[in-house]
């Protein structure tokens, strides 16, 4: 039976438009609390119990019958082998992505450095990359292959030394692409947990499981539960809401393209959120027909039916700069600019996580092999963060070192502003290596 296409149609000089258009991409972060009474009990048990709470909520969870942890660990041999198996043409494509993702990031890796002032001091920034990163790949639904690439690599050109990635695998089941991706970037370890448990075991550590810096990479309700749960004790990427687009177009581009992009973003779950902003009402008509068309010819019609009839919209806009408006309003995780000058449109835009320009530019791309990462703020926090990078995997520490001529310079003013703030000790503490005639002066201003 085919899904009836049902998607809401906004007009910029309604009156209701702006609260229509809020209601439409709002999304209610807060956890259920069943959701979250169960992520408690499951990260306490964990923490108490280790590799036998893992191994029973594994099997209880997942339908798996392991009886000890060891079969729960995917040996090297098995990922080599799952690597080789693969057809040329997907193997092709998994080492073309992979190295277009590495030349990106590459890109963005940072060095240390210092400088010597002329007073003698110091300055610098020392960059290290984390110890030790877990990966969070989901399965069980579907594979993801383009989530370990686009987890691993930028660790691995950060210079993490270890990666663990832990993949749930329903019935001891997990895909050859999703291990022959772990083969392709390295990863150290790959264990066949999901859910809470697995990000408990990632950032408290378990005789099998080593304790991670940072744990990284999408999940349900459940995970991103426990990534909340257990910030602080370790880093997280972030807390991700339901996929976004939002497609600006002159009318111009082929309806069939733009309803496509559309769905591509849709059939990830119902919650997932697409609108389509034109100033051309004839061309949102046409987009909704050739949607009409092509719905029924979709696997995940369902899905996309749903996601659109909940959170999607087509917008009349008055032109292309009132769109620019909404999309800074909005903060899209992806923002595709379908005109005849995207990089002048793009200049305007403020907010957003990923910028997709001009008509040839599928969203999809970026998803899979264009090199910018997929991993990417959702829900309006484009505003104040940002895609995940090489930057996400380091640590910058300060470099401060004082020559004896600094140490009395800065030592002096040190001393004058801890004083003023009631900090003795502080003060002493500069003004001890101050040179003996300036230690002088000092103690009779005081």
């Amino acid at each position: 039976m085919s899904e009836r296409l049902v998607i809401a149609r906004l007009d910029s000089e309604q009156r209701d438009f702006w609260p229509r258009l809020e209601a439409l991409v709002a999304w209610e972060s807060s956890v259920d609390e069943a959701v979250e009474h169960a992520v408690r009990e499951i990260i306490a048990e964990v923490r108490r119990h280790g590799d036998e709470a893992v191994l029973e909520y594994t099997n209880r969870f997942d339908g798996r019958c392991a009886e000890q942890f060891a079969e729960l660990l995917v040996p090297r041999a098995q990922l080599s082998a799952a690597y080789r198996s693969l057809h040329a043409p997907q193997r092709q494509a998994l080492e073309q992505a992979a190295a277009r993702i590495r030349r990106y990031h590459e890109r963005q890796l940072e060095s240390s450095w210092h400088s010597i002032e002329a007073d003698g001091t110091l300055l610098g920034q020392q960059v290290t990359a984390l110890d030790r990163v877990g990966l969070y790949v989901p399965g069980g639904k579907a594979a993801y292959p383009s989530s370990v690439l686009m987890n691993a690599i930028p660790a691995r050109v950060a210079g993490v030394p270890e990666l663990l990635m832990v993949v749930p695998a329903p019935g001891g089941i997990v895909s050859d692409l999703v291990l022959a991706a772990a083969h392709l970037v390295e990863v150290d370890q790959v264990i066949t947990i999901g859910g809470a448990q697995a990000i408990a075991a990632l950032a408290y550590g378990t005789a099998s499981v080593a304790r991670v810096d940072k744990i990284v990479g999408p999940g349900n309700a459940y995970v991103a539960a426990a990534k909340r749960r257990v910030f602080g004790k370790v880093g997280i990427d972030m807390l991700a809401g339901p996929s976004e687009i939002m497609v600006v177009c002159d009318g111009k581009t082929p309806a069939e393209w733009i309803a496509m992009d559309l769905f591509a973003q849709a059939e990830h779950d119902e919650r997932a959120r697409a609108l389509l902003l034109s100033p051309d009402g004839d061309f949102l008509d046409r987009v909704y027909a050739a949607m009409v068309r092509y719905l029924p010819t979709l696997e995940r019609s369902a899905t996309i039916a749903a996601a659109l009839a909940a959170h999607g919209a087509l917008v009349r806009v008055r032109d292309l700069g009132e769109a620019i408006e909404i999309v800074n309003f909005v903060a899209p995780e992806h923002l595709e600019l379908s005109v005849d000058d995207p990089r002048a449109l793009a200049d305007q835009v403020r907010h957003a996580g990923a910028i997709f320009l001009g008509r040839y530019t599928a969203e999809v791309v970026g998803d899979y092999c264009a090199g910018p990462n997929h991993v990417l703020p959702t829900s309006g926090t484009a505003r104040f963060s940002s895609p995940l990078g090489v930057a996400d995997f380091q640590k910058h520490s300060s470099l401060i070192g004082c020559s004896e001529t600094s140490a009395g310079q800065l030592g002096a003013v040190a001393g004058i502003l801890a004083r003023a703030e009631g900090l003795t000790a502080h003060a002493r503490a500069a003004e001890l290596r101050l040179p003996p005639a300036e230690a002088s002066r000092g103690a009779a201003k005081r």
